[in-house]
């Protein structure tokens, strides 16, 4: 979830409590967004608290690479309450900041297009998804194409529960009408020009799908490297404790060479998962 959350963003808003510190779930988070090359800003939550430590927040995730801007670094920290509502308007400001520096913009005038979020069956609706638009705008009655699945939207539906004629760039929204199986999150979201061309383009995918799933797959492995030209190779590190984590880290780092960067994109303790 986090690893499709930090692909589909512009801007990354990481949320650290300033009692609780840096969590694993915390760490994740960072390698995540540092995978993914999204900036990120720091919101330091729960500042109300008589146990808050906002600078102690800026000394431990400068460990992980994230320098406040005060501190000479190149990341916005902004110290927040959320159930006091305490600096929230300058978080939002710190947003719009740095949208701006970014030049970050979107053609509403094209057929829409954006990632699956989250998809479900309603008892009710049908299949149920929702999807993030990232360009473009999406009107009721526009035929699509969702991975493996297409279909023409009957109905569009915000997070408030309000249905909307058409859903432009940044806008989540729920979407009804996908025929077929429910889509996976993840996958990328097109409006086409008709019906037709969208069955055409579900039946050639689903076929490519069924012939890579049946062929029998090598998985890659250190003497395959050999063979294989790769301009970056991302390592998942796990280890029993952190002083070998750390070793271990440095020294594969040092591997790299002109022809392949090795790049620890994420490290741990304990046993690789799926969550990894």
């Amino acid at each position: 979830m986090r690893a499709r959350g930090a692909k589909v963003t512009d801007i990354v808003v990481l949320v650290v409590s300033a009692a609780d510190g840096v969590m694993p779930q915390t760490i994740e988070a960072i390698d995540h967004a540092k995978a993914a090359g999204v900036p990120i800003v720091v919101a330091v939550n729960k500042i109300d608290l008589p146990a808050a430590n906002p600078q102690k927040i800026r000394q431990e995730l400068s460990s992980y690479g994230l320098l406040s801007e005060e501190w000479g670094g190149k990341n916005i920290f902004v110290d927040i309450s959320a159930k006091k509502r305490l600096n929230l308007d300058k978080l939002l400001e710190m947003l719009a900041i740095q949208a701006e520096i970014l030049d970050l913009k979107a053609n509403p005038n094209r057929p829409g297009q954006g990632t699956v979020i989250e998809a479900k069956m309603d008892k009710k609706r049908g299949t149920v998804t929702t999807v993030l638009v990232q360009t473009g705008t999406v009107k009721v009655g526009d035929p699509f194409i969702m991975g493996l699945c297409w279909g023409k939207v009957k109905a569009l539906v915000t997070d408030h529960g309000e249905r909307i004629q058409n859903a432009g760039p940044s806008t989540p929204v729920e979407i009804l009408g996908v025929a077929g199986e429910v889509p996976q999150a993840g996958e990328t979201f097109n409006v086409v020009q008709n019906e037709s061309t969208a069955k055409e383009i579900s039946s050639k995918r689903s076929r490519i799908y069924r012939e890579e799933a049946l062929a029998h797959k090598k998985h890659l492995s250190l003497v395959g490297l050999k063979t294989r030209k790769l301009k970056e190779l991302p390592i998942i590190l796990k280890a029993d404790v952190q002083g070998s984590l750390e070793a271990i880290k440095d020294q594969i780092e040092k591997l790299s060479n002109p022809e392949t960067v090795v790049r620890v994109i994420h490290a741990g303790l304990g046993n690789a998962n799926e969550s990894d």
